[in-house]
């Protein structure tokens, strides 16, 4: 048992070197890597090298988006919660969590839907270009999806991590079915956390200034 360690960046780089090391050889180019990575060090599960799914132009649509100072929408308030303003106050990224809208919840419960798929009606104006980051809802995905193949602007990067047991696969696996740029997996795990994970390593790319 290593007790010395105290320090948090001490503490994050020599989480990232046992990963390196536990990871061993895997398919993943640098700035994929950086995202999944990312992912695995929140969760400590490596079922994420095998199970996560990249669009080609995900990564590099999300750092552009970071950089043109987007703002990212998430269908939670953990997931917003999660993110670390620190770094997107320093693109000039703003957080919006979508369930916000205070009529969202009432005109749920008129219509008899999920307040994440009514929330994601009443921001659809504002979708294009942003980054959409879904890690609770499967409905709040599927409505997203139902409103772009209706012609609805698109967001630069749909990071659709929903998690459960009830269309959490589904909706992930028409999400990739689609050619839209996306960030997602294959079956039912995901999670807000996870999620606000995926934006902290875009966000951190973002800031290196580096070509992706």
């Amino acid at each position: 048992m290593d007790l010395t360690l105290s320090n948090p960046q001490e503490i994050e780089m020599e989480s990232f070197r046992r990963i390196e090391a536990e990871a061993g050889p895997h398919r993943w180019a640098a700035p994929e890597w950086t995202v999944v990575r990312r992912m695995i060090h929140t969760t400590a599960d490596f079922d994420y090298l095998t199970i996560t799914r990249i669009h080609p132009r995900a990564v590099a649509a999300g750092v552009q988006a970071l950089r043109q100072g987007r703002p990212v929408f998430t269908d939670t308030h953990m997931l917003a919660a999660g993110v670390s303003t620190g770094r997107l106050q320093r693109l000039g990224v703003e957080v919006r969590c979508i369930m916000d809208d205070p009529e969202v919840a009432a005109e749920a419960t008129h219509r008899g839907i999920t307040r994440a798929a009514a929330a994601m009606e009443r921001c659809q104006p504002c979708l294009g270009g942003s980054i959409m980051a879904i890690g609770n809802a499967p409905t709040a995905l599927l409505k997203l999806l139902d409103l772009l193949l209706a012609g609805a602007p698109a967001p630069a990067l749909i990071i659709g991590l929903p998690v459960g047991f009830v269309n959490a696969a589904e909706a992930k696996a028409a999400l990739m079915a689609m050619d839209f740029p996306y960030i997602s997996l294959v079956g039912r795990k995901g999670g807000s956390a996870l999620a606000a994970s995926v934006v902290n390593a875009l966000a951190i790319l973002a800031l290196e200034e580096k070509p992706i």
